[in-house]
Formats: structure tokens, sequence, C-alpha cells
């Protein structure tokens, strides 16, 4: 294999709640500088880049102006963009992920992006479309605002069927075209007693990626389950006939992504019972604060997606909102992670440092614009650009260098007792889990 690459990406989310849309390039103003800021990531060595040329932004503005500066400013500076087109968005008024005509509207867009960028080979088009479906259809958090089973798998039934139809939109043009696709790589475990609801959630997390790869058949732990809540036969048998499996499988993964199904309802305030329906006998809570053995890991994440599909993986999210010695202990310890694996013989592409420019109001998942910021590889906290110390560990990452940081002769604080601010769980052996 080739090299371990250093990929990276500037957070691009746009979501809606209500009539608000929340734009996370207008917030960092990447729109503005986007020449400036691309050649201070090829400066870092970054040589491919996530970005978004998204469908509400030019739905609503009408305009190609600044996917046009930001890629041209990217050929010319050698970078490889990977274009997403719906970062946890529902698409732009008139439309929504509920909407029986969304994944025909998506290849519509794709393929006039597509048109107009056709040496673009790298596509993702729908980011993350499990946490998308739930946070908008299952937990209510975004538009449109629905919070049951059923809209949860209609929206990511019309997601995936959308990345199927955009692709093939786009290999209309490009046909050596590659489809990235990204999904949350946390795992769940359950306390005694929960085993049903962690094996529903386990089925699911790999729910959108085996639709791609064609492999939901009646046989499927998810096919009656899929069918119990509205979806016909005809539509699941679709997938199988027009496979469309990634050329990289993306695993994006944070320190709050492993979950505990917890049922010690006692330990916990009651509104923060019910789980997934509202109803389950559960408290769902970051494994991190609570498990007594630490999580897993980004490498573990890596090792479940490369022997459930036997594709090429990367690591496409590595971020950690805190101080700068923790952030470079959560980049440092992906990129090992990511060697470690590959010598296991994992073919991992690469690790991408996210939120380049940091991000805003994540702290309470995108639902309000409080203006609340996380610096990234680069901290725009006082109005300027102004490198941090990742910025320097992803230049040595990125040359192949060994990290110099000082903070890495300690542990991040994921992998200390401190870490445990809930009730702990301490019999880790009872926790079924992968």
């Amino acid at each position: 294999m080739a090299a371990l690459e250093m990929w990276g990406g500037v957070e691009c989310t746009v979501n809606r709640v209500g009539e608000l849309w929340l734009d996370q390039l207008d917030r960092s103003g990447f729109r503005e500088r986007c020449e400036a800021d691309l050649e201070r990531i090829a400066e870092a060595g970054i040589r491919t880049l996530r970005v978004g040329v998204l469908w509400e932004c030019v739905a609503q503005t009408g305009s190609w102006e600044f996917p046009d500066r930001m890629l041209l400013a990217m050929q010319r500076l050698g970078i490889r963009p990977i274009v997403t087109l719906l970062h946890h968005g529902s698409g732009p008024g008139g439309t929504d992920l509920l909407d029986a005509a969304f994944p025909e509207k998506l290849a519509r867009y794709a393929g006039a992006v597509a048109r107009r960028y056709p040496w673009v080979r790298d596509w993702t088009p729908v980011n993350e479309p499990q946490t998308t479906g739930r946070f908008s259809c299952l937990y209510g958090y975004w538009y449109p605002h629905r919070r049951d089973m059923a809209s949860y798998v209609r929206a990511l039934l019309n997601e995936i069927r959308g990345v199927v139809l955009a692709m093939r939109a786009i290999r209309e043009v490009q046909p050596e075209a590659g489809l990235v696709h990204t999904e949350d790589g946390g795992v769940t475990w359950a306390t005694p007693g929960l085993e049903r609801y962690r094996d529903e959630r386990e089925a699911r997390r790999w729910l959108g990626a085996d639709l791609l790869c064609g492999l939901v058949g009646r046989e499927h732990r998810c096919f009656a389950f899929m069918m119990e809540h509205g979806v016909s036969e005809a539509e699941l048998l679709w997938f199988g006939e027009n496979r469309c499996p990634p050329a990289v499988l993306g695993i994006n993964y944070y320190v709050t992504s492993d979950r505990l199904l917890d049922g010690r309802l006692e330990l916990y305030p009651p509104e923060l019972a019910g789980g997934d329906t509202g109803s389950e006998p559960l408290v769902d809570v970051e494994a991190v604060r609570v498990c007594a053995r630490s999580i897993p890991g980004p490498g573990a994440a890596l090792r479940d997606a490369w022997e459930r599909y036997r594709l090429p993986v990367a690591l496409t999210e590595a971020h950690l909102g805190c101080t700068q010695d923790e952030q470079v202990r959560w980049l440092a310890e992906a990129w090992r992670e990511a060697e470690a694996a590959r010598r296991d013989g994992v073919d991992v592409r690469a690790v991408t440092a996210w939120a380049l420019l940091g991000s805003y109001n994540w702290a309470n998942l995108c639902t309000r614009d409080t203006g609340a910021y996380e610096a990234g590889v680069w901290d725009l906290s006082d109005g300027t650009v102004r490198e941090t110390r990742l910025t320097q560990l992803v230049r040595e990452l990125a040359r192949g260098d060994a990290p110099t940081d000082q903070a890495l002769q300690e542990v991040g604080w994921w992998r200390k007792r401190s870490r445990l601010t809930l009730p702990e769980f301490v019999e880790e052996r009872e926790v079924v889990g992968v």
C-alpha cells in the first residue's frame, strides 16, 4: 500500500432548524477567504480536501461564484477535492428528507455539479446519512423535525437512494468518479437485559453501507424491520439491483461516538430515559463517561468496517473540541491507530484532520446559533486565522515525520479514570459489544 495520507476537511454543515439556516462556511469566513485559506492548507502538506459544493447554498443564491473560486484555487494548488453535496442538510426549500422526489432532485443537482466540474473524481453526495436521518427524523433536532422510527427509516432510504442516483448522474459525466461514503463509526454496548436494543442499533449502524453494497436481501437483519416501518419489499430489493459500493468507506469517529445503553435508570435524571423511541427502558450515554474500560478508538472502527466490507477505508473526520494538548493527543492517536491497522492488513488510505478552521454550534448539535466556537487546526477565535500546535502536527504527519509535541508524552483524558463523570459501569465483561 501507498503511505498513509493526511487528508483535511473544512466543516461545511448547512442545516435547517425551523426557518433558521445554520451555515458553517458563513460563520468561519471561508467563503470570503477561501484562496488564502487553501494556500495555508496546501503549505501544511494536505493534498486531499473534503469540501462542500452544497445543494442548499447554490439553490438559494443561484450562484456558482464561491465553488468556482474554491475549486479553481484547489486546481492551482494541486489539492484533490472530495466534493460533498449535502452535509447534514435536508436540501433547499421545497424539499426535505421525507420528500418522495428527494433522491431524484439530489441526482439532478449532482449532475449539474459534475457538468460544471467534470475533472472532479471523488464525491460524497450525502455526508453521514445515518446521523442526518436520526437527528432530523428520529430525534427532531433538525428539519423536518420528525420524531418517529418510520420517518427515520424513510429518510435513510431516501438519502441512500439519492446517493445511488447522484453517483449515476455524476458518472454520466465522469465515468471514473468514485464514491467516498462517510458514516459515524461508533459502536453500541449495553448493560445486561438490553441486548435486543443494542442488536437493533448495531444492525442500523451499517444499514446505509449495506444498502449501497446490495447486501439488504430478505435475510438481512433490517429487512423486516424496515418493512414494519413502511418500506416496501420492492424498494429494498432495488438496492440489490443497483449496487453502488464505495471506492472508499469513510469512518467519522469522535470521542462521543461509542455509546452505552444503560438500564440503571435510578442513576440518571428521569428526563434522560427513553432512548430512540421515547419508551425504551434505558439511557443512551457516552461510553467514554461510563464504561470502566475506555473506548476502543478509531482503529477499532476502521477494522470493523474493513472486516464487514473488505473495501478501502479512511478516517474521514478526526476532531476533538478541547485544549490544544488534548487535540494534539487525539489526532496523533488516530494516526497511530490507523498505522497499526494497516500493519494488520487493513487497507486504510488516510486520516482526515477535520474542522481545519474549527466549527460552530456543535456544542448544542447545531440546534441554535449561539456562536459557540471550537478551534481546529487553525484558530479563528480572535477574528484572525492563527496557527495552533495542531498545524505543526499536521505538517509532521503529512511529511511522514514523527510528531514532536511534548503533549504526546501523556495520554489523552479519554484514557484516564478522571473521564468517568457519570456512574461507572464496572462489570465491563457483561457489556454486549462487538
